[in-house]
């Protein structure tokens, strides 16, 4: 009995130590996979002088219409791809890159289908297979979301900086085509690393590659209304008006006694339109990670930028988020790989974002810096920020 008493003692010490070995093993394998994405983006950048482009692809298709019209999927895939899928050969993935670079006509279950075009379907087409597959690359042993309603995730985002505001269409309008007025609303408010549908490479990053980030980590959806990974809604008019500000996010709708999770799923929360869910999708809600909220906040949608905009293309409040303890993996401009805890100084999170619009009256002009502290200034790519401080 003494015996069996010392075993049991000695399993119940050893138990707790094997658990925190396996995940700080986990979180160095997370950790070296965006280490592969860090470089795989600067060969990119090295080939191209430029960085991939988030939010590219084949234009509009036979279809026409609205680039958010998702009544019906298209063979074309309606400029709506993330900049993982021109990652792809960087981190060895030239097999899949083939299949999306040629034309295809086998669905995802082997059959024959209409021909889709070279660089893939618009990325909710369930039938097209690379859409489907995932990347060991992409995924951090630490996330165990897989399968259904899912198609192939990612644990990695790109930086879009510290504004909610043309997000999902940067100087586009709903035909995919740039405008004078959107324009300058993007040049206000896109001053992340990466900016929907424009190329951008290391040398507009004036604050310093050592200083922006580029990427983020994500954590995906399990189901069960996690609030990092399944977006609420708050109303932030954009970009003309509008009371809104990021705290709002997760204000209300939590679960007392599960202070990371929502009471009840958010009003218009659809199952296939989570966190992490379309690795080749460029939208915000699947690829995109902002510097607003510290990491490991809710994610929220902050209004259509459209009238009849779908819920899975707005732009909004999308920190990043991880499995592990304290806080997430970011990737820098200079390819260091940074864990950032939730505690990070992040300002004031009920001061409203800036926009070109006048929300911020003197503070709407390109450059300007970021209201969220820290945070806020390593997400920006060239507004002057100076970090004097370990982070």
């Amino acid at each position: 009995m003494v015996v069996i008493a010392i075993i049991g003692v000695l399993v119940g010490l050893l138990l707790p130590a094997v658990q925190v070995a396996r995940e700080a093993a986990r979180r160095m394998s997370c950790s070296n996979n965006f280490k592969q994405i860090g470089l795989g983006i600067h060969n990119y950048h090295s080939a191209y002088d430029k960085m991939p482009t988030h939010k590219t692809g084949t234009g509009m298709g036979n279809g026409g219409g609205n680039w958010f019209d998702t009544t019906t999927t298209e063979l074309r895939n309606r400029g709506q791809l993330s900049m993982l899928v021109g990652l792809t050969p960087y981190v060895e993935a030239q097999a899949l890159w083939e299949q999306i670079s040629n034309p295809r006509n086998v669905q995802f279950d082997g059959t024959t289908a209409a021909n889709f075009s070279a660089m893939g379907a618009t990325p909710n087409t369930t039938t097209y297979g690379p859409w489907r597959t995932e990347l060991p690359t992409l995924r951090c042993p630490s996330d165990p979301g897989i399968g259904l309603p899912s198609m192939g995730r990612t644990n990695y985002a790109a930086c879009l900086g510290d504004s909610p505001f043309r997000g999902t269409a940067g100087d586009r309008d709903a035909s995919l085509i740039a405008t004078s007025a959107h324009a300058t609303q993007a040049r206000s408010d896109c001053r992340g690393a990466f900016v929907p549908h424009k190329a951008t490479g290391f040398h507009e990053i004036l604050d310093g590659l050592a200083n922006t980030i580029v990427m983020g980590e994500i954590t995906t959806d399990l189901g069960d209304m996690d609030a990092r990974t399944d977006p609420g809604f708050i109303t932030m008019s954009a970009p003309s008006g509008g009371t809104g500000y990021p705290g709002l996010c997760g204000e209300t709708g939590m679960d007392a006694n599960r202070p990371r999770f929502w009471s009840a799923a958010p009003t218009g929360s659809v199952a296939a339109e989570r966190r992490g869910f379309r690795l080749a999708d460029g939208n915000p809600v699947f690829t995109v990670m902002n510097t607003m909220l510290p990491p490991n906040k809710p994610v929220c949608h902050t209004g259509a930028e459209t009238t009849t905009e779908s819920k899975p293309f707005q732009s909004g409040i999308f920190s990043p988020s991880s499995r592990h303890q304290g806080g997430c993996h970011i990737l820098m401009g200079d390819g260091a790989i940074k864990f950032i805890t939730d505690s990070i100084e992040a300002g004031n999170p009920t001061t409203r974002p800036v926009s070109s619009a006048g929300i911020a009256a003197n503070n709407n002009v390109p450059g300007s810096q970021s209201q969220y502290g820290i945070w806020g200034a390593l997400g920006t790519r060239a507004s002057g920020e100076v970090i004097s401080q370990s982070f």
